[in-house]
């Protein structure tokens, strides 16, 4: 799943979960699938999905390109027929390599190197620099703080956090730098680095990252630099607090440019054409997304991380109403180590294999597409599955999907979308279980289709109790917009977005296979099939009775 929606597409999020009841291999051997939708099944697929051998699925990379192969080869398998570029299963998508030239930071006797004490951070345009006047731009919270776009143009801007702003995490923080007059400044400095889980400090310490070419006016703003504490502290010559904003502190002395090289990734495309002469040329839309985060720098200890992200969420879980625990909170939280240690020999890794973020919704549409397939009778509409990729650097795939349909866009009646559908126990999410599912969009453009998707729930052997807490309007996560059906709802297209939520292993290298709930995963997947074909059948495509938004409209959750 997408980390944030907004203009930035920026990871920052750690949440929590726990193993199954049963611990699973780390390892294991795949086997032959049926048509049947089952554990066993889903298990044989996500094990060589999510394997280390695919480094992460980061799109743009070889090892994307790999997984790809993968769903194409079971897509051919499976007997659907091609849906991309020119015959094949694949649809290209246009993306930017961009990587960073940087220098060390030197201030005063101390030297700052790239990928230790700081990182950069832009999916926009910006302008190479080599260095200039500091200024100290206050601590973001603080309202006595009026800073004007004369003291920071031409500057690097350092800023630092009221206590009230840390608390609230770091997108608070990230996203209200970015309201401050710093469109001028040469660069943009946050003492972030210290305090980010170590899935963010590897987002931002990567030494390239692949993003979408702009299609409009090139936005160029200046690049955020996440520091450490001890560089921003050196870059102001005083710690923050007790530094006077506006103030110019001396001069930065290092480089940093951008540069880009054209690149490209793919979606895969693939069809069940339905069996009505008429009805055929309409399509119920399922989708996933193929790509995940890749490989972190720098390795961790595997179980040692999962234990404290465990006991991280258990805090958070004491503190209630979403908040997040504090520097002095987390530095208490300790991890026993030699307790780990009897279980299972330390294990460096450095993979986040996105088992469940989303190799299980894309192993999921595998085996819905091998049921519906391999039944008697196939559904009167067309079913397309579209394994979208890029989901994780902004909804790209699905973006330049429904950009460039290869159906014609008015004749998808629904767009179904699976995102993180192989966790949602108790220790997962609050309120889970065996019967836990969340569902988002299922009413925001088809009332009938919400309604439809409840009454087929009422007939699973064992129904779901959904839980629609992120489809709240206005919502502060945002699930919404951040994952690849709000693509399709932004055409007026209806949509259903299923997930088990976010947990402990969410963007970080314990995201495995051996970690999934794989008979509650087979039920999520039985109820997409049901629903899958239930609106495939129907004598009447699905009712928009809500208004449409604009194509070109951020969305709003």
């Amino acid at each position: 799943m997408r980390v944030l929606a907004s203009a930035v597409a920026f990871t920052l999020a750690v949440a929590a979960s726990s193993a199954p009841a049963q611990q699973l291999p780390v390892r294991r051997q795949a086997k032959p699938t049926r048509p049947a939708i089952t554990a066993e099944d889903l298990m044989s697929r996500l094990y060589v999905y999510a394997d280390d051998s695919l480094a992460g699925r980061a799109s743009g990379t070889p090892q994307h390109d790999k997984a790809t192969d993968i769903i194409a080869g079971w897509a051919k398998q499976i007997g659907l027929a091609p849906m991309g570029d020119s015959g094949t299963y694949f649809q290209a998508v246009p993306l930017l390599r961009r990587a960073w030239v940087t220098s060390p930071v030197v201030v005063g006797e101390q030297t700052f190197t790239y990928q230790k004490d700081y990182g950069v951070f832009a999916q926009w345009r910006t302008k190479p620099f080599d260095g200039g006047e500091v200024v100290f731009g206050g601590l973001i919270g603080d309202t006595s703080v009026h800073l004007t776009a004369d003291q920071t143009t031409g500057k690097i801007v350092v800023f630092g956090y009221t206590p009230d702003m840390a608390a609230k995490g770091l997108q608070a923080q990230f996203t209200s730098a970015l309201t401050k007059p710093v469109g001028a400044a040469k660069a943009i400095v946050l003492p972030m680095l210290d305090e980010a889980p170590a899935a963010v400090r590897g987002y931002f310490m990567q030494g390239e990252m692949v993003t979408v070419p702009s299609t409009g006016p090139a936005m160029i703003m200046p690049p955020v630099i996440v520091a450490s504490n001890a560089m921003t502290q050196a870059l102001v010559g005083a710690p923050l607090n007790f530094a006077k904003w506006g103030t110019v502190t001396g001069r930065y002395t290092g480089k940093i440019e951008l540069r880009d090289t054209p690149t490209s990734s793919r979606n895969v495309v693939a069809v069940l054409e339905g069996s009505d002469p008429v009805l055929k040329h309409q399509y119920v839309a399922l989708g996933s997304h193929s790509d995940h985060v890749g490989v972190q720098p720098g390795a961790v200890d595997h179980d040692s991380l999962r234990a404290y992200n465990l006991e991280v969420e258990r805090v958070k879980a004491t503190l209630g109403d979403g908040k997040t625990p504090t520097p002095a909170q987390l530095a208490a939280i300790k991890v026993n180590v030699d307790s780990i240690r009897v279980i299972r020999r330390p294990r460096l890794d450095s993979i986040s294999n996105g088992a469940d973020d989303d190799g299980s919704g894309t192993v999921a549409m595998a085996e819905i597409a091998e049921a519906l397939a391999g039944a008697k009778a196939r559904p009167r509409r067309s079913v397309l599955f579209v394994w979208h990729m890029g989901e994780e650097i902004g909804l790209v795939g699905s973006d330049w999907y429904t950009k460039h349909p290869t159906v014609p866009r008015d004749s998808i009646v629904a767009q179904l979308n699976m995102d993180m559908v192989g966790r949602g126990g108790a220790a997962d999410v609050k309120g889970g279980g065996p019967t836990y599912l969340g569902l988002v969009g299922s009413r925001r453009l088809s009332t009938q289709l919400g309604d439809l998707i409840e009454t087929v729930n009422k007939m699973q052997k064992a129904p779901f109790t959904f839980d629609y807490t992120y489809d709240a309007p206005g919502h502060p996560e945002n699930i919404y917009c951040r994952s690849d059906h709000a693509s399709y709802a932004r055409f007026g297209i209806p949509v259903a977005f299923f997930s088990t939520g976010l947990h402990a292993d969410y963007h970080t290298v314990t995201d495995e296979a051996s970690y999934i709930d794989y008979p509650h995963m087979a039920s999520v997947s039985q109820l997409v099939h049901d629903v899958t074909l239930s609106v495939a059948n129907a004598a009447a495509r699905p009712v928009v009775d809500k208004p449409k938004p604009s194509p070109n409209a951020v969305c709003r959750q």
